[in-house]
């Protein structure tokens, strides 16, 4: 696919920034409880806070929705993401944890859009872990045994039977969630929090978080909030500060692209009946969606580690848009002719263990981690509970199943998460993709959208 007219941004392609950016904390003040970061998962926990009738200021350093819409591809997942083979292995006692926690975060975003009256081209259709070849397939089976082996559900059939693109094999759609438009749900969020009673600060990046006795002080450019506790809901950019746990987050730079608008008779070449999103069972997974404005959004398949704070704003290197671009080409040969309209990327961050993870450090210091890629709609459910905790001191099951009282994580993430590592992943993924199959499986589309034309 054609890149030479892609327009790069640090924003999401999803939606246009707000009209209506908050100003700035100018001053000091105090409160009971401040949230940094206005992602889902701040968003979620000081609208949750705000709900319960507490004293709560938000700070977020660009407006909120920035990250949350920047980073993700438009899923709502209602099962566990990453390796589910390693992870079983890796933390067994988690696993029936994440199963039902995954569900219920699925749950919770649909009904975080019903009581808000929320706008986002919401369509309930599963979430697919989509296989590009028979080998593939045979890992989509083994993870879908171990999935429904700790309590998740999921349905495995062929191309056919879950109505995917002619160049997939088969696949697992998830029994929860679906597709949407994330831009579009963190503005309906942005706007319910900006008409709570929770005062929100955008433009207010915190360069400083420390205990004074027991009280939280928070350092802007132009004030202080003096908070009883603080909740760090700050993704991959917690690393700045010397109070977040070590290695709670490995940063991740991460990229979207989307075609520019296809005619819907060549769509319907794809045979893409379904129109439900898919994730690849790749090492680096990539995903594929239609958008409800005909274009074709693909993301990650090669990831970029954050090596020191504060994390650079940048936009996507165009070598690696280019070979995304080269990518969906493969995967959909009739469409080798469109052009990538857009590109934008940002940070996310990786846990420890691949896994939510939520705790607090001494008294009144609280924070969760909840994305690794796959975390929209488990970032502000976990938080929403991380909400119910610090006003109630009482965890809800799913809380208490990821929960840790640790400063510091063991640095596996960190050290398995180097450049190097990462090239050689993304090499390995394109080496089986060359002897796989797959592109076998793509020239058969191309054939087959060239008879459908004839």
């Amino acid at each position: 696919m054609r890149t030479d007219s892609t327009k790069y941004t640090n924003f999401t392609g999803w939606i246009d920034p707000p009209d209506d950016v908050r100003p700035a904390l100018d001053g000091d003040l105090t409160c009971d409880i401040a949230v940094i970061g206005g992602g889902m998962g701040g968003m979620a926990a000081a609208l949750r806070l705000a709900e319960r009738d507490q004293d709560v200021v938000l700070l977020e350093s660009e407006f909120c929705g920035y990250g949350a819409a920047s980073r993700n591809g438009g899923q709502i997942a209602g099962a566990p993401g990453g390796d589910l083979r390693m992870l079983s292995i890796q933390s067994p006692k988690k696993m029936p944890v994440m199963a039902k926690l995954a569900e219920n975060a699925g749950r919770y975003v649909e009904e975080l859009m019903r009581r808000h009256e929320i706008d986002c081209d919401y369509v309930a259709n599963g979430l697919v872990w989509g296989a590009v070849s028979p080998l593939m397939m045979l890992r989509v089976r083994t993870q879908a045994a171990i999935l429904r082996a700790f309590g998740g559900n999921g349905t495995v059939g062929n191309r056919e039977e879950l109505g995917l693109p002619a160049g997939f094999v088969g696949g697992m759609r998830e029994s929860i969630g679906g597709m949407l438009n994330p831009g579009k749900l963190a503005r309906g969020v942005r706007r319910a929090l900006l008409a709570s009673s929770a005062k929100v600060f955008e433009r207010s990046r915190v360069s400083d978080v420390r205990r004074t006795g027991g009280i939280v002080e928070l350092t802007t450019p132009h004030g202080t909030v003096r908070a009883n506790k603080v909740i760090l809901a700050t993704n991959a950019y917690g690393g700045e500060w010397d109070i977040t746990p070590k290695n709670l987050a490995t940063p991740l730079y991460v990229i979207e692209i989307e075609s520019e608008p296809i005619a819907p008779e060549r769509l319907a070449e794809l045979d893409w009946t379904s129109r439900c999103g898919i994730i690849t069972q790749h090492q680096l997974m990539t995903h594929y969606r239609l958008t409800e404005r005909n274009t074709i959004v693909c993301g990650v398949r090669k990831a970029q580690r954050g090596q020191t704070f504060p994390l650079p704003d940048r936009v996507p290197d165009p070598a690696v848009v280019e070979d995304m671009g080269k990518d969906l080409a493969r995967r959909f040969p009739t469409l080798s002719d469109v052009s990538i309209e857009r590109a934008w990327g940002g940070w996310i961050g990786i846990s420890p263990d691949w896994l939510s993870i939520a705790g607090q450090v001494g008294d009144n210091v609280f924070y969760s981690m909840a994305c690794n890629g796959h975390g929209l709609c488990q970032v502000p459910y976990v938080a929403h509970q991380l909400a119910d905790y610090v006003v109630d001191g009482e965890m809800s099951d799913d809380l208490a199943g990821i929960w840790s009282n640790t400063s510091k994580y063991p640095p596996s993430m960190s050290l398995l998460m180097q450049p190097f590592v990462l090239r050689a992943v993304w090499a390995l993924d394109r080496f089986n993709d060359f002897f796989n199959g797959s592109r076998t499986l793509a020239r058969r589309a191309l054939r087959r959208g060239r008879r459908g034309v004839a």
